[in-house]
């Protein structure tokens, strides 16, 4: 199964504001950089994918992801990531690719190996394949198929929604619960466990 890949990305400078309190913006902006590159790298690698296309409003994140083999996208106007994420797999759908991969960059302990697993989740479509975040709350990262099955509803509780829309859709709906998609970036704690995992240090 074929499938694009669509990568959300803050701006740089902006992105993990809620870790102010233990890292500089500087450091900030290193992790997010780390983060991106990190996360195009692994899924260009996987040949399941056939483009990973990277939606941002910062023209540095999109000239990084280019260099590294990536297809970008500006986003324009408001800053929304559900209509950003739509218009993004339109562009797919138009390439007639049969389903579409959401995974936002800041993923730091995600591998090529966990994307498989959730491809290997994804047949037969129609399915719905969701990676919850270790609160159980949010969506790590989501596969859709065929594209456009579903609307997405990223943002707080979106996994509870997710899982909703593909009942409603009449789709199957797959769970997939790896350690590796379950944490994500978000506050101080978060960052010492993946320190922890990585025996690397992002803070002061």
């Amino acid at each position: 199964m074929t499938l694009w890949a669509i990568v959300p990305v803050k701006p740089l400078g902006r992105g993990k504001s809620r870790l102010s309190g233990v890292l500089s913006h500087e450091q900030r902006t290193d992790l997010n950089r780390h983060l991106l590159l990190h996360t195009v790298d692994t899924l260009t690698a996987i040949p399941d994918i056939e483009h990973v296309l990277v939606v941002s409003r910062d023209q540095e994140a999109l000239a990084l992801a280019r260099e590294h083999g990536a297809r970008t996208i500006q986003e324009n106007g408001s800053s929304h990531l559900n209509l950003a994420l739509a218009r993004a797999t339109i562009i797919a759908k138009s390439y007639i690719t049969r389903g579409v991969l959401i995974v936002p960059a800041d993923l730091p302990l995600i591998t090529s190996e966990d994307v498989r697993a959730m491809l290997d989740l994804a047949k037969p479509p129609p399915v719905v394949v969701v990676a919850p975040d270790h609160r159980q709350q949010g969506t790590n990262a989501l596969l859709v198929c065929p594209t456009g099955l579903i609307e997405y509803e990223f943002g707080p509780g979106s996994f509870q929604r997710h899982c909703e829309r593909a009942k409603l859709a009449g789709a199957r709906l797959e769970i997939c619960k790896l350690p590796s998609l379950a944490l994500d970036v978000d506050l101080p704690e978060d960052l010492e466990l993946v320190e922890e995992e990585l025996g690397a240090e992002f803070g002061v």
